[in-house]
């Protein structure tokens, strides 16, 4: 290959973005390639969607992968291209020799005669090429992009203003010497908020500085890569303890939880309509799904497969041993061995389907969900996420049919989880249970 046809094909191995050859490029849609940092630095944040460098088109894809040949050429260019040989810090002060490996045991470079010496005998060598490429690989230690995003406070806003209603109406329905401890309970609730919303907005200040912090760090780590073998080899050991040191110091967000108050009497008053053996003690094996809207709630984008879904585990659910289509009736039920599990009440429609599919017509749940060690608690009709405390032992479902009205309660602690807006009921409605088996 002449020399005019080599400096075209080297061109064509390095990114219009950073002037130099690919360090893990990626292809978008329109064709063209960068390297994946380059394009992220330029977007965005690194969100979606992404405008192409060089023809502006835009990418609806949010992630691509690696262009693996390209990565390939772009590394043996880079191998190839001269070395900085003669400079004094690369020659061998003890044998004269030039510096041509990597001892990555003491992270510096060496000899040939210092390799088989007995002080380097036992670790291991690395050509300086082999070892530059593996360093340039640091900067996927520390994806900025992954940073938390701080919490949308007018969502917990519109919770508690939306809790504050049914604590007032659940009190109303008591008598009217409560009204003194209604007042403590809601003042409690003010207070907590308040220190709950500054937790949050100092965790808001805490994410945007490490993330600024980071995104600094990402590019002078970025700009790193593209320094000469010997060079970047010999800060190697500075570079993994920013890394280090970046990881460690990334804030941990705030959990925007509430603490569940007793009220005073509730439980001795759901206890005069107590339904003993509420729950059948037949469980049938099934696939449960909730529609999409449902789970779009809570679980958020990534929702697919998620708890209590038909491409889920299998399920055991429980009906009621009868459907109730007039009066006020309460029962309980223990969730102590489920972290996933559909509490409530919906329409008498048992089916001997295995697959069941609810929607949001007259079903009327209390939703608990795990995924990767988080819990969720949540209701439908409509989907809303419940800022309180997961309840720990046993539920408590009060049905008022006559009224419209379906609770529930964390009966260890004699504390409202949720209450349904009064709704009419046109349908028998009966008792269920769901649970997965993990």
């Amino acid at each position: 290959m002449d020399s005019d046809a080599l400096r075209v094909f080297q061109n064509e191995l390095i990114c219009c973005i950073c002037m130099n050859y690919f360090i893990d490029p990626v292809t978008i849609d329109c064709g063209h390639s960068s390297c994946r940092p380059c394009l992220c630095l330029c977007s965005e944040e690194g969100r979606a969607p992404m405008h192409c460098p060089m023809c502006r088109k835009i990418s609806e894809k949010p992630n691509f992968n690696t262009n693996v040949a390209l990565k390939k050429l772009a590394s043996l260019a880079r191998q190839t291209r001269l070395q900085n040989i003669n400079n004094p810090d690369n020659i061998c002060v003890l044998h004269e020799e030039t510096k041509e490996l990597f001892c990555e045991a003491d992270k510096r470079l060496i000899c040939g005669p210092c390799a088989e010496s007995p002080e380097h005998a036992a670790h291991s060598h690395s050509p300086i090429g082999w070892a530059a490429e593996e360093c340039r690989k640091v900067y996927k230690l520390l994806d900025y992009t992954q940073t938390c995003n701080p919490f949308n406070q007018m969502s917990l806003q519109d919770y508690v203003s939306l809790r504050e209603v049914i604590i007032t109406i659940q009190y109303q329905k008591m008598h009217l010497f409560l009204d003194e401890e209604e007042q403590l309970h809601l003042q409690a609730l003010e207070r907590e908020a308040k220190e709950l919303f500054q937790q949050l907005k100092d965790s808001q200040v805490r994410m945007t500085q490490h993330l600024e912090g980071m995104k600094d760090m990402y590019r002078e780590l970025w700009e790193a890569c593209h320094m000469p073998d010997v060079e970047l080899l010999q800060d190697v050991g500075n570079v993994y303890a920013r890394t280090d040191l970046a990881q460690m110091q990334k804030p941990q967000p705030v959990n925007p939880e509430l603490t569940s108050w007793c009220i005073t009497g509730v439980l001795d008053m759901l206890n005069n309509f107590r339904v003993d053996n509420a729950l059948s003690t037949e469980m049938t094996p099934c696939y449960i799904s909730l529609s999409e809207h449902v789970r779009h709630v809570i679980f958020g984008d990534d929702h697919l497969g998620a708890p209590m879904d038909l491409q889920g585990v299998e399920s055991f659910a429980v009906w009621g041993a009868q459907a109730f289509t007039s009066g006020k009736h309460y029962w309980e039920v223990d969730v102590t061995h489920s972290s996933n599990w559909i509490l409530g009440v919906c329409r008498d429609s048992r089916t001997a389907d295995t697959s069941i599919v609810f929607d949001s017509d007259e079903t009327f749940f209390s939703i608990s969900s795990k995924r990767s060690n988080h819990y969720s608690l949540s209701t439908n009709s409509p989907p809303l996420i419940q800022y309180v405390q997961r309840p720990q032992g046993r539920v408590g479902v009060f049905l008022d049919y006559d009224n419209g009205s379906v609770s529930f309660f964390d009966v260890s602690k004699g504390s409202l989880i949720y209450d349904f807006p009064p709704s009419s009921f046109s349908s028998p409605l009966r008792p269920f249970f769901c649970f997965g088996c993990t």
